[in-house]
């Protein structure tokens, strides 16, 4: 009887496996791109995906689009074709029109075992809904309100590094990357929820606060991504079946959710003891305590309001906008498809700050104009209207963003069939012009930002380069990049387009006004020595100590008053 059972339940899946593979063979025949050209896969299981990660967002997909043009095909998991594409007018398509095109499966899946039903995860109307009522925390007003924090985090990150300098005859080697994410880390925890995380002060291998440590616990046993993971994503059916680290992720989430609810207590009771945003008051003016105001909004009507469940989803959301795990997620999690990653505002500031830095020692030219600019404010603790108003730290901060996007990729996939409209005609293997092309239900579309931040046609021959002076006129062609901010991509677009960019953007002006004031920089080893870890966000490496992880370690010199 149990042999029987055994051979019925293999023979089961055998099937199962067989109408699978014939179902994936029958899609490919049938697609309306196989027409199209593109790469040869190179792998199996992996398509052309792991040779992108490879390439480190060094020029592949350039050279892809430099042979196959701005649209065609390349493989992903077990040889199935996506879309490619640095089409402007199809990429605006994609991303405006989010009721077709929307995150797959997987990559909610994925997310919602650590974060729960926040942003990042929901799509369609509860989408809408949330975004609907946390656009008020992400105005220009509440910024201003926060860039206090940023300021006063900068300023304890410069006083720290002062003094290992001071240690050091004036120049300390220090590791600038982990430096940047705890300060961002602590931006956060205070910015978000008034929750004081405290990274900067910890000392060297310290454990982390109690929610810091449950979220790195959290996202440890959730981004550990062997075979099986990989078909669970594919196979929603296999979803249910516990895998190593599943029990440590209800136990992380348990913990999340204990201090959700005591920091959703704590901004309920101050509203209802001050109803009013009061400048200056710290737990009035977090972004957390701000949703929860514009959640009980007396405009809003109560069938239109979260919940108290999805007010606290927010809360890891957050958390994973500023911490360091966020970038061990996608280093291990290199092949799912998340698409919303720069809504990780505070994690692209602390990334984005690391280039930053690094492009400056490449540039003494530019460090030194920034330096001489930033001096001239009198001002230590600038307001967010001072940050804003220097022209050469706006070029740097953009240069930054478009040369070294933190956030390479994202993707979407089709709902429905659909016909995506091109503004530069596909010709196929078969001569045949395409001036748009048929989308059908499932297909997987990728869009390479980094690619088309740094496409020739559109930036010029020098598009590779970190030049700031650039942007004193930026091409006319940047203007058809359909981004949230900046004529690039690096915040994406569309209803689905970063709600935190003012945020990072005035965070990372903060750290880089305080930073360059008060050091010069120049790279500790040979730039030979440097290289790019691309795992959707792109990180430096020391590639003769990659051992270490990512980092980048710099001389910093004080500079004398």
């Amino acid at each position: 009887m149990f042999l029987k059972l055994v051979a019925s339940l293999f023979g089961t899946a055998g099937v199962c496996t067989l109408y699978w593979i014939l179902s994936l063979l029958y899609k490919e025949i049938m697609s309306p791109w196989r027409y199209l050209r593109g790469p040869t896969s190179t792998h199996w299981l992996y398509g052309n995906l792991k040779e992108l990660m490879d390439d480190a967002a060094s020029g592949l997909e350039e050279h892809w689009q430099e042979q196959y043009g701005r649209t065609h095909k390349i493989h992903r998991f077990f040889g199935q074709t996506a879309l490619h594409t640095t089409d402007t007018k199809a990429i605006h398509h994609f991303l405006s029109n989010t009721h077709i095109y929307q995150k797959s499966d997987g990559a909610r899946f994925t997310l919602a075992r650590i974060v729960g039903p926040g942003i990042l995860v929901v799509e369609g109307e509860v989408h809408k809904q949330q975004r609907k009522i946390m656009n008020p925390a992400f105005g220009a007003p509440q910024v201003r309100e926060l860039t206090e924090i940023f300021v006063d985090k900068s300023i304890k990150l410069r006083d720290i590094w002062a003094a290992q300098a001071a240690k050091s005859e004036g120049v300390a080697r220090l590791e600038v990357l982990s430096w940047l994410s705890r300060a961002t880390l602590d931006i956060i925890g205070l910015a978000g929820f008034n929750y004081k995380i405290d990274a900067l002060e910890a000392e060297e291998g310290a454990a982390p606060n109690e929610l810091a440590a449950a979220f790195q616990a959290a996202f440890a046993a959730a981004t550990g991504f062997g075979f099986a993971r990989i078909l669970q994503i594919q196979f929603p059916i296999l979803r249910s079946i516990a895998l190593t680290g599943d029990k440590m992720i209800l136990e992380a989430q348990a913990t999340m959710m204990r201090i959700g609810r005591g920091l959703l207590a704590d901004s309920k009771r101050e509203i209802s003891e001050n109803g009013t945003f009061e400048t200056g008051s710290g737990r009035a003016r977090d972004l957390l305590t701000l949703l929860v105001r514009a959640n009980t909004s007396k405009d809003l009507p109560v069938s239109q309001r979260l919940s108290d469940e999805d007010v606290i989803a927010q809360v890891p959301t957050f958390l994973v906008a500023g911490h360091e795990t966020t970038r061990y997620m996608l280093n291990h999690c290199p092949f799912i498809p998340v698409e919303d990653l720069s809504v990780l505002f505070s994690c692209v500031s602390s990334t984005a700050v690391t280039w930053a830095l690094f492009a400056l020692t490449q540039n003494p030219t530019a460090q030194t104009r920034l330096r001489e600019e930033l001096l001239r404010v009198t001002a230590e603790r600038p307001t967010m209207d001072e940050l804003n108003a220097l022209p050469y730290l706006d070029c740097v901060v953009r240069e930054t963003l478009r040369v070294h996007a933190p956030v390479i990729s994202t993707s979407r996939v089709a709902l429905t069939d659909d016909v995506v409209p091109l503004s530069t005609p596909v010709t196929d293997i078969k001569g045949k012009v395409h001036e748009s092309l048929r989308i059908r239900k499932g297909e997987e579309i990728m869009i390479p930002i980094i690619a088309l931040n740094r496409d020739v046609e559109i930036w010029g021959p020098d598009a590779m380069e970190f030049r700031p002076e650039r942007w004193d006129a930026p091409p006319p062609g940047a203007s058809a990049i359909p981004g949230a901010w900046g004529h690039m991509l690096s915040f994406l677009g569309g209803p689905h387009g970063c709600i935190g960019f003012r945020f990072s953007l005035v965070e990372m002006k903060a750290l880089i006004f305080t930073l360059v004031r008060a050091f010069e920089f120049e790279l500790a080893v040979p730039i030979a020595e440097m290289g790019k870890e691309v795992d959707i966000v792109q990180r430096p490496i020391v590639v003769t100590d990659r051992a270490a992880g990512n980092q980048l370690p710099l001389l910093v010199k004080a500079i004398s008053p």
